[in-house]
């Protein structure tokens, strides 16, 4: 077989490096003296993934991932400091931060007298919130 000369690696270095991962493939675990370099078990209270199908689009659940993901989005360019703000302090907050335009969009279309007490508030108003 003729080598393309564009192998990062020597054909000895790779057989090396071959000969170095074999124990652990065939292992299925780390086989390392040193535990620090093994990869972090995961803790008792991680969250089991999901491994279920995504939902269907237009579908209740996916509805409510996308109000999730609205929400956390909005929360994170909003400072708990602006609070209670209205309308306008809300848009100003939201270019400060270099919000994206689908949550300018939403708050701009709140009305302007109304205060708002915190997040939950301007979700709610924008029809947002969770379902109880």
């Amino acid at each position: 077989m003729q080598q393309r000369g564009s192998d990062r690696l020597s054909p000895l270095r790779d057989d090396e490096m071959k000969h170095e991962l074999e124990g652990m493939l065939r292992s299925d675990h780390a086989t390392r003296a040193e535990e620090w370099r093994d990869p972090e078990p995961s803790a008792e209270d991680d969250p089991e993934p999901d491994l279920g199908p995504p939902p269907e689009p237009g579908s209740p659940r996916a509805r409510e991932e996308r109000d999730e993901e609205f929400r956390f989005d909005l929360a994170r360019h909003l400072r708990r400091t602006v609070f209670p703000a209205a309308r306008e302090d809300l848009l100003r907050l939201l270019d400060e931060t270099h919000a994206p335009g689908y949550l300018t969009e939403a708050v701009r279309q709140l009305p302007p007298d109304v205060r708002y007490d915190n997040v939950q508030h301007v979700a709610r108003a924008l029809g947002r919130q969770p379902r109880a």
